[in-house]
């Protein structure tokens, strides 16, 4: 179908349906009538195939216990293997709710109380949070910043690490909001960094599939030939691909033995839950029949970027929107029009838009916003509109 079929059949209003992003205004912004444009998921339903496998389960009627069936690790391999060059194996995965809670049972599993884990900036605020929430010092680099677009100083890393004794480093990749996918020479040099000083890498790779431009997506552990697989374990999942956030389903994918028996040592402490079912079913479903429906949400996601970044730069050209390669989150330097103290009166205020402030991501990127593209091309020109009125009223 084409993109106009694909918006009807598959645009929602997710107003009073419990959405966070939408009912949950009032609580985050003191507000309810803002174009919500910030959490990370989608205004799209899920391809039909997860629709349908789900729908079968549920009349199925019965939501116990269950086991990962060898089919599940097929498929789920088989997408890795056909998109990545990355076969996964059966013996290499476990389970978490969510790639969030996942870092943290690594900082708890690899790490003690008062180590310190690096993070390079700016990153997702969970990332910052889950480390200092741990106990654990959180280091922090910059990335560095030249007109948009963002990347990693190598020599500043090697300081930081050398200089706080890291043990963990939680990378992020495709990185949010910075919109980076790193190069294979980029990931080479800097998990090379990590390995000369013994430092165990985390990778975060929940963005995988959401590629937007001609750089390849390359999992850590195949980097150079799989060289650096002794010290990265990988995290990532169906959620942001499909929208299936709460659903409650994500991988830990660890292919050094000795990395997985240390893991499945303290994880036999805790007190877990079963894998989700619906969770598990959803995703298998995903992999096997969605290629078609997220190809053509990576295509109204970049014609959103598109207009977004043609528009902005035509009628206010000193503003920049931020390099976008991978994820559907864009940031916007606001900071030649706006004064940095007055970004949230001026975003919320006049513009009344709900965004994420650059601010939650480094204290460096106040006077910058993210903007979920994910969304109805309506409300990305609505957007457009009300930020350019509004910074033509500024003095």
């Amino acid at each position: 179908m084409d993109k106009q079929e694909f918006l009807q059949s598959y645009l929602v209003d997710r107003h009073k349906t419990d959405s966070l992003k939408w009912d949950g205004l009032q609580q985050k912004f003191g507000e309810t009538d803002l174009l919500a444009m910030w959490v990370a998921d989608m205004e799209f339903k899920t391809c039909d195939g997860i629709v349908d496998a789900m729908t079968k389960r549920t009349r199925h009627g019965v939501f116990g216990y269950s086991c990962v069936p060898d089919d599940y690790y097929e498929v789920f391999s088989g997408w890795m293997e056909r998109r990545y060059h990355f076969p996964v194996k059966k013996e290499w995965v476990r389970f978490s709710t969510g790639c969030v809670t996942a870092i943290a049972w690594m900082i708890h599993a690899f790490t003690k109380p008062g180590d310190s884990c690096l993070i390079l900036t700016p990153v997702y605020y969970p990332f910052h949070n889950v480390v200092t929430n741990g106990g654990r010092k959180l280091v922090k680099v910059e990335l560095d910043y030249n007109d948009g677009y963002f990347t990693m100083n190598y020599e500043a890393i090697e300081k930081a690490i050398v200089e706080n004794q890291v043990k963990m480093f939680i990378q992020c990749s495709p990185h949010n909001p910075a919109g980076r996918v790193w190069t294979e020479d980029e990931l080479d040099r800097v998990l090379a960094v990590c390995q000369k000083h013994d430092v165990l890498v985390i990778s975060d790779e929940i963005h995988q599939d959401i590629i937007l431009g001609d750089k390849p997506f390359v999992p850590a552990a195949v980097v150079s030939g799989g060289r650096y697989r002794d010290i990265v374990i990988t995290l990532n999942s169906a959620s942001k691909t499909f929208n299936l956030a709460t659903l409650l389903h994500s991988h830990i994918i660890i292919t050094d033995d000795g990395l997985r028996g240390k893991y499945d040592q303290f994880a036999s402490a805790l007190n877990r839950t079963e894998v989700s079912i619906m969770g598990m079913v959803a995703t298998k479903a995903g992999y096997t029949y969605g290629g078609e429906w997220l190809g053509q949400v990576l295509d109204v996601i970049r014609d959103n970027y598109r207009y977004l970044k043609e528009e902005l730069n035509k009628r206010l050209p000193r503003m920049t929107v931020c390099a976008l390669e991978g994820t559907y989150l864009v940031m916007i330097d606001l900071r030649s029009y706006v004064d940095s103290e007055q970004t949230l009166d001026f975003v919320q205020k006049h513009c009344r838009l709900a965004v994420d402030y650059g601010e939650w991501f480094g204290q460096a990127y106040k006077g910058f916003i993210r903007l979920n593209l994910a969304t109805d091309p309506v409300y990305i020109k609505q957007a457009v509109e009300r930020i350019v009125a509004e910074a033509g009223n500024l003095s």
